[in-house]
């Protein structure tokens, strides 16, 4: 073990007695789930089933969803093996009570100290574990692959800031990588870094490019289709602080012709989203108070979780929030999922910060499913004409849905690649 992560176990050891503290000022900061906390600790919430166990973990709401059709697939068709899922915030763990497949487990994944790890570890006994994007907890990571656990970094994803911190201490680096059997970085400029630090790159898997349409409930759409009657609707989806308002105020022009249904990322940022909008003026429905939507509702804050699939499917046009914050002098996010509208055939138009989904952005700007606007007070000029020809939407819509079906291979990829992974599969058995 390199110095550096022996000064790593050796501190967090030490600051280990201050963990339960620091959880419970997390807790009365609304960061942590009060109920749940000890999972945090390692203390499992639930027992663990019999026979083999494969792990899954990402740490937010983005890596977590991707990981989704891991799991259905692993249920489907090694139906044998139970599967936990463990993620870090509290809007990872909501979203996943609601789409995991029945019988997958959910834990909060333990702090990153030797005594949190070793109680996770000593109760569910995994036998894979799989990391998605940059989760590199050495105490977790070196103590797993001490006790004989498979281990995938997979979808990773490592920028040139984190490679750099990781150039400083090259041993560690190189200790930490080389603790698992399978990694796959989701990109070329990651596999090229993860290389450099001293990773065994094995191929390349983006898993926030596959999976199926978002899910919705079919009873919800119609009764707010019906609400909206003939009026076109926009989506703005995953704004974040600024965005809203600045979107309100640019599609203004365009308020008596349609619905704008604004769905935060964060819905907890609520009351500061309707406290933007009524200092300027303007009108709004928020979904979480149960005020109904109407033929006269403009404005449409659909504050609340798991429903962005909803919003999708009653969209003509969707704007993908967080890729305007840097344009407006907000600290930049880097763009959402343009793959979501996609899936879904809907013209989505998107801001210029989409660092985070750079290629897929350019696959889809090039084969003419997605638009890119500098500003927002761009958007009135791309999406007026999209509302005026209903049939130029729908193509370009369509454009998209190719290029996402296109774009989605990866998991086939990931499913070969864990195979020698995996615990034998029992044999079947013969009628």
């Amino acid at each position: 073990m390199s110095l550096a992560l022996y000064l790593y176990r050796l501190a967090t050891r030490l600051l280990e007695p201050l963990a339960p503290r620091l959880l419970d000022a997390r807790v009365k900061r609304g960061k942590e789930d009060g109920v749940r906390v000890d999972e945090r600790l390692g203390l499992a919430g639930r027992p663990r089933p019999d026979g083999d166990l494969v792990w899954l973990h990402g740490v937010s709401v983005g890596e977590t969803l991707s990981l989704l059709p891991v799991a259905e697939r692993l249920v489907r068709e090694r139906p044998d093996l139970s599967v936990l899922v463990t993620s870090g915030t509290l809007t990872s763990a909501a979203l996943l009570a609601q789409r995991l497949p029945a019988g997958v487990i959910h834990q909060f994944a333990p702090v990153d100290t030797p005594g949190a790890v070793t109680a996770f570890l000593d109760h569910w006994q995994p036998t894979l574990g799989v990391f998605v994007e940059s989760e590199l907890w050495p105490n977790l990571i070196l103590a797993a692959r001490t006790r004989g656990v498979k281990l995938a970094l997979v979808s990773a994803r490592i920028t040139e800031k984190t490679a750099a911190g990781w150039t400083r201490v090259p041993g560690a680096a190189r200790h930490l990588l080389g603790a698992f059997d399978l990694v796959l970085p989701q990109d070329g400029a990651s596999a090229t870094r993860l290389l450099s630090l001293g990773a065994q790159i094995d191929g390349q898997v983006n898993l926030k490019l596959s999976g199926a349409p978002l899910p919705h409930d079919p009873a919800a759409f119609t009764a707010l289709s019906a609400a909206i009657g003939e009026r076109p609707v926009v989506v703005a989806a995953s704004t974040h602080d600024g965005e809203e308002l600045a979107l309100v105020q640019a599609l203004d022009a365009l308020a008596d012709r349609l619905c704008l249904i604004l769905v935060p990322r964060h819905p907890e940022r609520s009351a500061a989203i309707a406290a933007a909008l009524t200092a300027e003026g303007f009108k709004f429905t928020a979904r979480s108070s149960g005020q109904p939507l109407d033929s006269r509702t403009d404005i449409y804050l659909a504050d609340t979780l798991g429903e962005m699939g909803l919003f999708l499917r009653l969209a003509d046009v969707v704007v993908m929030g967080g890729s305007f914050s840097a344009a407006l002098g907000k600290p930049p996010v880097g763009g959402h999922n343009p793959l979501e509208p996609a899936r879904l055939g809907r013209p989505a138009v998107t801001g210029p910060d989409v660092s985070n989904w750079a290629a897929i952005t350019r696959s889809l700007v090039e084969a003419g499913g997605l638009a890119v606007a500098r500003t927002p007070a761009d958007l009135p000029t791309i999406i007026a004409p999209l509302l005026a020809d209903p049939e130029a939407a729908r193509a370009m819509g369509d454009r998209g849905r190719r290029a996402a079906t296109e774009a989605g291979v990866g998991l086939d990829r990931l499913w070969t690649a864990l195979q020698p992974l995996l615990p034998p599969a029992p044999p079947r058995r013969h009628r």
